[in-house]
């Protein structure tokens, strides 16, 4: 017991952290005996609101709107938790164990001995989007490319990799191949939660706190813990490079000068460039969520939507055929329970409708991307 257990003093106060691993029993077996014995005041747990209540209730997923989700334009972070999830419960599952059950140890043992529970881990909205943002543009594609091939990954975990899944945070395992080409991702990852952990930790009530950690957060908490940590700074979202923003305005403004270019020649010439427009951004988007097996309303709303979104960058075409998607084949909870397995498989995506909302946005979103430049360039050729 005592490997996985590593005892700090800051200013007076006993801070024991008990090294875990999310799949593994032997380490809820361990929170609970560690919590039994030492009679803490505080028990801090690595995790948010979110996740805390995500483990008291592991069938919420049940009732997600996915139109809100859309709405409230958070479907990158939801398919990214959607995987992060996916990915534990298997190995859970390999193990014949529950993901978090050494989070949920720690909050009932924390309840039986009368311990102050502390939710001591970062948002993780807020990790996401700091790594997004501090991924370039050629990052963000490598780290997708690098997700899909993590998580496609067969490998058999037995109980003998559980000593390696203590040296590791679960997301990071996730991506453990690709971690060295990512820099950023440990930074975020593992370095900032470290600091944000040992604030929350040291800050804690009492003068005796268990901190029921990953066993990748460990060697960092313990440097931490003597450190003062710029809280404000870390639990703020980057601001994003304004070059994208001016790219995102550059190409529609460079459109509509060119129509009314067109319009300045002579109406018909106006006339055809809008026409072509049209043409190539609606086909494109229709074709791109007929592909992904959209309702025909769905394919109907793409095409519609795709002239008009791809010339304003706070619009996308795949949000609006999204939530009509969702709307008319809503997800059942049948299809909730079984993302887990449908998520690793490319014909999952198709038959799990919850899923399927998530693909016909991605392939609207591209296709009248790619109709935006197909349709430049040939107003541009006819025109000059």
């Amino acid at each position: 017991m005592e490997n996985n257990l590593t005892r700090l003093d800051y200013n007076g106060k006993n801070i024991i952290l008990v090294a875990t691993a999310h799949v593994s029993e032997q380490s809820a077996q361990l929170v609970k005996q560690v919590i039994s014995e030492e009679k803490p005041d505080s028990v801090c747990v690595e995790l948010d609101e979110g996740r805390y209540q995500s483990i008291l209730n592991p069938r919420s997923w049940e009732n997600t709107d996915l139109v809100q989700v859309i709405k409230q334009k958070k479907v990158g972070f939801m398919l990214a938790n959607l995987f992060l999830s996916a990915y534990q419960k298997k190995i859970a599952r390999q193990l014949n164990t529950v993901v978090g059950r050494e989070m949920l140890q720690g909050i009932e043992s924390a309840k039986e001995n009368g311990a102050e529970l502390v939710l001591a881990d970062r948002q993780i909205q807020i990790t996401f989007r700091r790594i997004w943002k501090k991924l370039g543009l050629w990052g963000k594609f490598k780290l997708f490319y690098s997700f899909i091939f993590s998580f496609i990954d067969d490998t058999e975990v037995s109980e003998e990799d559980i000593e390696e899944l203590l040296e590791k945070d679960m997301l990071e395992s996730a991506i453990s191949e690709v971690r060295k080409e990512f820099p950023v991702i440990g930074e975020v990852l593992i370095s900032e939660r470290d600091q944000y952990l040992a604030y929350k930790i040291k800050e804690a009530p009492g003068k005796k706190v268990v901190a029921v950690v990953g066993g990748a957060h460990v060697p960092g908490i313990r440097e931490e813990i003597y450190k003062n940590q710029d809280i404000e700074k870390i639990t703020q979202a980057p601001k994003g490079s304004p070059v994208f923003k001016i790219i995102g305005w550059a190409i529609p403004v460079a459109i509509v000068g060119l129509f009314i270019y067109g319009f300045a020649t002579n109406i018909q010439t106006g006339l055809e460039q809008i026409t072509t427009w049209f043409i190539w951004t609606s086909l494109f988007a229709g074709v791109f969520t007929l592909l992904a097996l959209g309702h025909p309303l769905s394919i109907l709303t793409s095409v519609v939507a795709a002239p008009f979104t791809t010339l304003n960058p706070l619009l996308a075409c795949g949000w609006f055929t999204g939530i009509v998607e969702a709307t008319i084949r809503k997800p059942t909870v049948h299809d909730v329970n079984n993302i887990p397995e449908d998520i690793f498989s490319f014909k999952g995506f198709f038959k799990n409708r919850f899923l399927r909302v998530f693909l016909i946005i991605v392939m609207a979103n591209l296709g009248s991307s790619i109709g935006t430049f197909v349709a430049g360039a040939d107003i541009i050729k006819n025109l000059f």
